[in-house]
């Protein structure tokens, strides 16, 4: 009798079963992305040891590594950490112990880089289209860029005059302003983005992605023009996941890109990123008088101790206080 041909297929392999935790899990691509790569830089450390085979003395010392030799910050050491413990305790099901004596890469206590109103206007008046606007909005409402990127049709309200955050860091949503002159620019672009929208419809192209509980609710809502990006992208590309060619919001090289530029043209010698205009905009309210806890809901901050850190960048000096000098 012939051997059958129909033998079992072979289990997944270890990171693709870590792709597939992650994704049920709902996590963002991003950290998809870098947990694998945590995890394969973990495996290929140890020789191609399995995982399985492997435990705290092994984490340990590749943490080490990464802060002696490799001399990485505390948030990408910290980053490995977490990367590996998903791995244990999600894939393999394993809890782990204590770490022992992990050398722990120093985080440094740095202010953050704010621009004067005076560099922020430069830099705004040299970015133009597009660009510009998101510049007026990631300043205006304090946003992350990616909150800027991110934003739906439906979480602009022109009446109350506010912008609704979903999802934000810590998978937190929250209300934040819309400031008047973006309106003016807000109101055609999304004019614009209507057109492209319509064209995709009679096109019968899929709908924009959706957040995985209404994906799994209203499959068709991502055709709806409420759940459309704000700011999408003039090009359809291959989603990295599902595989699905669709309209995606743009992305964040770019306007990190223009903002480089603008400083240079603006010619601002700080270190000048999409998130400096986020700094910019909560240490503008403190020195404008804004309560520290109405700048603290505005920025999503969970802990106030870490809005305080602005008040040590206020343009009279640490705490406020006034040089002697200034008063002969």
């Amino acid at each position: 009798m012939p051997p059958s041909t129909n033998s079992p297929a072979p289990p997944p392999r270890l990171l693709d079963q870590l792709r597939d935790c992650i994704r049920r899990k709902h996590l963002a691509l991003a950290t998809e992305q870098a947990y694998v790569g945590w995890c394969r830089r973990f495996i290929l450390f140890h020789g191609k040891k399995h995982p399985k085979d492997m435990g705290e003395v092994e984490i340990r010392d590749f943490l080490t590594d990464l802060a002696v030799t490799r001399r990485v910050s505390a948030s990408t050491q910290n980053q490995a950490l977490n990367a590996i413990v998903f791995l244990y305790r999600y894939v393999l099901e394993r809890d782990l112990e204590s770490f022992g004596a992990v050398e722990r890469a120093k985080r440094p206590e740095r202010l953050p880089v704010v621009l004067t109103r005076e560099e922020m206007r430069g830099i705004l008046s040299a970015l133009t289209g597009v660009n510009r606007l998101l510049g007026d909005l990631m300043y205006g409402a304090g946003l992350r860029v990616m909150e800027a990127l991110r934003l739906r049709v439906k979480d602009v309200d022109f009446g109350q005059r506010h912008l609704l955050i979903r999802d934000g860091k810590g998978g937190k949503d929250r209300t934040a302003l819309l400031p008047t002159r973006a309106v003016e620019a807000l109101r055609p672009h999304l004019e614009r983005g209507r057109l492209i929208w319509e064209r995709d419809r009679e096109a019968g192209l899929p709908g924009v992605e959706l957040p995985f509980a209404i994906a799994e609710k209203d499959p068709n809502a991502g055709a709806e023009w409420g759940w459309q990006w704000v700011f999408a992208s003039e090009q359809l590309s291959d989603d990295p996941r599902s595989g699905v060619r669709r309209r995606h919001h743009l992305y964040e090289t770019g306007i990190q890109r223009a903002v480089k530029a603008a400083a240079k043209l603006a010619r601002v010698v700080k270190p000048a990123t999409p998130h400096t205009f986020r700094h910019s905009f909560a240490t503008h309210l403190l020195e404008d008088g804004a309560d520290i806890r109405t700048v603290q809901a505005l920025l999503g901050h969970a802990d106030v101790s870490t809005t305080m850190t602005y008040t040590h960048v206020l343009n009279r000096g640490p705490a406020g206080v006034v040089s002697p000098l200034d008063r002969l």
